[in-house]
């Protein structure tokens, strides 16, 4: 059997954003400041890896403080309800030499469902103080309204103002636990 190795999120290095479109002319760009994770992998590359991400909802920024506060209302997050969004890998499997599909249960404001990610390997590097540092791109669509986050308004052309479509990208940087 080969040996695991436990990789933790260095927030420093990393960033979770998402994108949804405004009255489907222009796309607002948001984050999550506080999250954290940690991947468990086998063997030389990150195949049948387990990852684990959990995100502080309440970390959400859009650079417009009315609009965060939205979004952490029960239209949205319902964030003092559901103060976590989750995920959880079921698989990780290698695509070609640097991209992976990852499946896995995406949880968010109580409702878990299956999602498939893509995710681009970036390399690996020593940081200069010996130790060992991956990186990655993760990308992937969800649906808001398959987790219960159904709020829209109709514009005076009676088209959504909000789309329902979140595109996520999520930078991740990640080193190996200290033993």
């Amino acid at each position: 059997m080969t040996n695991s190795t436990t990789w933790v999120i260095d927030p420093l290095h990393s960033e979770v954003l998402f994108k949804i479109k405004h009255l489907v002319i222009s796309t607002v760009t948001g984050s999550f400041r506080k999250f954290e994770g940690n991947i468990i992998s086998q063997g030389a590359d990150f195949s049948n890896a387990k990852v684990s991400i959990l995100i502080d909802v309440k970390s959400i920024d859009t650079n417009q403080s009315q609009r965060d506060g939205h979004l952490l209302s029960g239209d949205f997050f319902e964030a003092d309800v559901y103060p976590n969004i989750t995920f959880e890998s079921t698989s990780v499997v290698k695509a070609d030499e640097n991209d992976y599909k990852m499946a896995g249960n995406l949880t968010m404001k109580g409702v878990t469902k299956p999602v498939e990610l893509n995710v681009a390997y970036g390399g690996s590097e020593d940081n200069g103080h010996g130790v060992l540092k991956h990186g990655f791109e993760v990308t992937g669509v969800i649906n808001r309204r398959e987790f219960g986050m159904t709020w829209n308004k109709l514009t005076d052309t009676g088209g959504l103002g909000l789309g329902e479509d979140i595109k996520l990208n999520a930078n991740i940087q990640i080193a190996q636990l200290a033993e």
